[in-house]
């Protein structure tokens, strides 16, 4: 006998008792439902049934037969790491166990599950936990694209719940300063055309695709596929002709605005001139003329405001230009009325108010005109980023050269660059010699010499000299691409302090909407002789000065422009929690080597015993380290075979991460490592320890070498201080923070090294495994720490850390772990990364306070709270001056930081330099 299943089906549609009852009915006529409950108020079916004789699908069909609309979804999502049929099995049955899943069927051969499923209890991101909890990978998406027509945080809002309500979307996310939506989706649920039709039907466009840069195209990381739909057109040109179609709109505006306020403002300003024009024309007359210099404003420029504002009004989301297409509409309506039926209002209210509609969408349209000039210059670090790459490259085909568009380029390709010339993509020089300007990577200005061998940087900008070189990374997989890409994402992202903003402007325009209302009846009730203008007045007023834009533009704004700046100053944010984290801690923890070092060593000294010769040591030690991708072991094994020497084969290469690594050279066991490992493997190292203390303490690195079981030598390596680094650790001190060193080296030698730098707290002889350990320690005492490393043992670390910064020139694991990135391998990034961190939260918190302050203070004005002791009503045509000027006020602020420098540390100290 089977088991009856009870589920629970989403039904649209129903308006009534009646229409619940007719779903009842329909439901229980089915084959195989034993009963069924409908709720009209939930818009739920409860449904029990015996499964042998019906599916959870077959129930959808009653529910349309009875006319109305079963609420499910239908999602298909590709599933990575399938092997077998036990395997897709496994993901059906997890699948099937999920609340509000009615049907999943999962195809291995395809790699495919198709799921139906109702939406009201269990939405896409849960599918791909289900997918991701049963031991499988699922594939997403995420594409980027442009939305134009947004004009306040309103705008965005709507837009991004729009998105993250369509079928299939995991996340969505619309930065109103950039203009950009970031979707996350499965693919086999949608697909960026459908993404696009959403925004449409939102009452925003999508401008069509146009030729991008070399950011677009789809890659892979992992089982997450992205789609770098670079603006799906160029959005510097959409910013380019939205602020050209501004200027116009101003300038057309302009033309009738100045004369209407002329004439409006005569009685104020000539007296004389006003009462002949009222005596040869009339007041009727010159109500007249100032509606026809009106109209054109109205519906000319102003339609904006209309085909927005009702938009927003369809879809319940009122915006900034619901409030302006209210405001102004109420005063041409108004004073339209009193001009062709000036008989329906008593005298003393037959006011026109022309000049406020016309003058108001003029001001709020010059407003928007600045504030698109300068939402332009926010981007202009992108810009440049943008603009590295040279549209073309000169591809060397046998004898034939030809200029191929970057987008068109091939791995392998022979590309000439001529002197002057920039970097097209990613690859290795094959002939030539030149000095390459890198400072858009390292923000170094000092030229690096490119030879035969060396790799070369798309963007770059080549010296003197002519390169041959051979493509390596195309497209987005280029270093550029994915610099672009990160600056991009950190953009767009939100860090935590916008979300009171975004509480707020959530709310916002309602309640302005109901300020309005009551204003208006207070002054209609209380208002006296002259209550209908000083209302109508007063609520438009109201209407006009709200400004959600500065709200919304106040946080996006200055994390657009810090991250710009700081890509110029090669620091990369991951996302703006990481922008907002760094500026909060208060202990910076530092690995050692390639951080703190150059990370380059170089072979110190060679030490052996009697019973050996130095090259015999070299040689044996090279053959077991020449696997290793070490620095330290890098450096032995140069030095073994320096002079043309050819190491011998090792066998049984086994490396002990922490310790060392051992192998077998000609029939002899070979262990090399610290004394740690020595002392592991029982190898007296008492002869040499006194020499190894005494060149530890002068900053070399000791290593010992055993031959069958019994000491041969001591080796050291020496690993230069970066040039930047005492000046950056001066400067992190400077500013307060605790700073510490974490490495694995030997405790005299990293203490060497620390006194050098001034750094008196040092955790040495660490194992990769604890680097993680010691910042959880850190943390303990409620210390926020930031960890700074370049390695693939430092990733643990970095992870752990509240926020991780890798070195650029490090390995991509690290990269990967870590929330800020120093494109070039100079620490004095880190007090750089933190100062603009520092700066840029300053300038949101700045921002912020403008904002609410302006709308706290300014929207009782309007509303007329100084009537009472000063006897003065802000006009409308003052409360649009100050709308824009403040949207401007925040964009100029957030500007600011372009300006940003990197700071300078204190000079060392006498006392300090003689420590040294």
């Amino acid at each position: 006998m089977s088991q009856v299943q009870t589920v629970e089906l989403g039904v649209g549609g129903m308006t009534c008792a009646n229409c619940s009852s007719r779903v009842e009915r329909s439901l229980k006529r089915v084959g195989g439902v034993q009963d069924a409950s409908v709720n009209l108020a939930t818009e739920r079916a409860s449904v029990t049934f015996d499964p042998a004789q019906v599916g959870p699908q077959a129930l959808e069909d009653p529910v349309r037969d009875a006319g109305y609309v079963p609420l499910t979804q239908e999602a298909e999502v590709t599933v990575g790491g399938m092997t077998c049929a036990n395997c897709s099995s496994r993901v059906e049955r997890s699948l099937k166990r999920d609340g509000g899943v009615q049907a999943a069927s999962v195809n291995l051969a395809t790699e495919r599950a198709s799921v139906t499923f109702d939406p009201a209890q269990v939405g896409p991101q849960a599918l791909v936990d289900t997918v991701r909890d049963a031991g499988y990978e699922p594939l997403t998406q995420e594409a980027e694209f442009t939305v134009g027509g947004m004009t306040c945080a309103n705008c965005s809002s709507r837009v991004e719940r729009a998105l993250k309500r369509a079928p299939g979307v995991l996340s969505a996310s619309v930065n109103l300063a950039t203009e950009r939506a970031t979707v996350t989706f499965l693919p086999g649920a949608t697909s960026p055309g459908a993404l696009h039709a959403v925004v449409t039907d939102a009452g925003y466009s999508v401008p069509p695709p146009a030729a991008a840069p070399d950011t677009t195209g789809m890659v892979a990381t992992g089982m997450v596929a992205t789609v770098l739909d670079a603006g799906a057109a160029d959005p510097q040109d959409a910013r380019a002709r939205e602020t050209a179609a501004l200027r116009r709109d101003v300038g057309f505006s302009a033309l009738f605005a100045v004369p209407l306020l002329l004439i409006a403002m005569l009685p104020m300003l000539i007296m004389p001139l006003h009462m002949a024009l009222m005596a040869a024309v009339g007041e009727r007359a010159l109500n007249v003329l100032m509606l026809l210099l009106a109209a054109p404003v109205q519906f000319g420029p102003g339609r904006r405001f209309y085909r927005q504002g009702w938009a927003a009004l369809r879809h319940r989301s009122p915006d900034m230009n619901t409030l302006v297409m209210i405001g102004t509409t109420a005063a041409f309506g108004y004073s339209l009325l009193v001009t062709l039926a000036p008989q329906l209002f008593p005298a003393g209210t037959r006011h026109v108010y022309f000049e406020a509609s016309g003058v108001v969408i003029t001001l709020v349209l010059l407003g928007k005109y600045f504030e698109s000039f300068a939402k332009g210059r926010s981007s202009d670090a992108m810009r440049a980023l943008l603009n590295l790459q040279p549209p073309v490259a000169h591809v060397l085909r046998g004898d034939a050269e030809t200029d191929v568009p970057l987008a068109a380029l091939q791995v392998g390709d022979l590309i000439l660059v001529r002197p002057g010339e920039k970097i097209p993509v990613d690859g290795a020089v094959e002939r030539g010699s030149s000095f390459v300007d890198e400072s858009m990577l390292t923000g170094e200005s000092v030229p690096v010499l490119k030879e035969a061998g060396a790799a070369l940087t798309g963007g770059t900008l080549n010296g003197r000299g002519a390169l041959h070189y051979r493509a390596e990374r195309v497209r987005a997989d280029t270093a550029l691409a994915g610099i672009i890409r990160l600056v991009e994402r950190a953009q767009g992202s939100k860090p935590p302090i916008q979300g009171l903003a975004d509480r707020v402007v959530a709310v916002f325009v309602p309640v302005v909407l109901v300020i309005t209302a009551v204003t208006f009846l207070a002054w209609l009730l209380l208002g006296g002789p002259d209550a209908l203008p000083r209302a109508l007045v007063s609520a438009v007023a109201v209407l006009i000065i709200a400004c959600p834009c500065a709200m919304g533009l106040a946080t996006p704004t200055s994390v657009m422009v810090g991250t710009g700046r700081a890509a110029e100053l090669g620091v990369l944010f991951r996302g703006g929690a990481a922008l907002e984290g760094l500026q909060g801690v208060q202990v910076v923890a530092l690995d050692k080597t390639g951080t703190l070092t150059l990370g380059r060593p170089a072979l110190g000294e060679v030490r052996p015993l009697s019973a050996f010769t130095r090259d015999e040591v070299l040689a044996l030690v090279g053959a077991v380290e020449a696997g290793s991708e070490h620095p330290v072991a890098r450096a032995l094994v140069d030095a073994a075979r320096a002079g043309d020497h050819t190491l011998p084969e090792a066998t049984d290469v086994q490396a002990v991460p922490g310790f060392g690594v051992e192998g077998t050279v000609a029939g002899r066991r070979v262990q090399v490592g610290a004394a740690r490992f020595m002392a592991r493997l029982g190898v007296d190292t008492a002869a040499l320890d006194p020499e190894a203390q005494a060149l530890a303490d002068a900053g070399h690195t000791p290593m010992f070498a055993a031959v069958d079981g019994q000491l041969a030598a001591l080796l050291t390596a020496v690993d230069p201080v970066k040039p930047g680094t005492p000046e950056a650790v001066r400067a992190l001190q400077a500013a307060g923070l605790r700073v510490v060193m974490v490495t694995g080296d030997d405790r005299r030698t990293a203490q060497a090294v620390a006194h050098t730098l001034g750094i008196t707290d040092v955790r040495a002889e660490v194992l990769p495994e604890d680097k993680q350990r010691v910042v959880q320690d850190l943390q303990a005492g409620g210390a926020r720490v930031a960890f700074v490393g370049d390695g693939i043992n430092d990733a643990p670390a970095l992870a752990q850390a509240d926020v991780g910064v890798a070195i650029g020139t490090g390995t991509d694991v690290a990269a990967e772990s870590a929330d800020v990135i120093l494109m070039s391998g100079d620490l004095r990034g880190v007090p750089t990364a933190r100062a603009l961190s520092r700066a840029t939260l300053s300038n949101i918190r700045l921002n912020l306070l403008w904002a609410f302050g302006y709308n706290v203070l300014l929207i009782p004005v309007a509303a007329g709270a100084l009537f009472p002791l000063l006897g003065w009503q802000l006009s409308p045509v003052l409360a649009a001056a100050a709308m824009g000027l403040s949207s401007v006020l925040v964009l100029s602020n957030a500007l600011r930081l372009r300006g940003f420098r990197a700071p300078h540390a204190a000079p060392r100290t006498t006392a300090q330099t003689a420590t040294a």
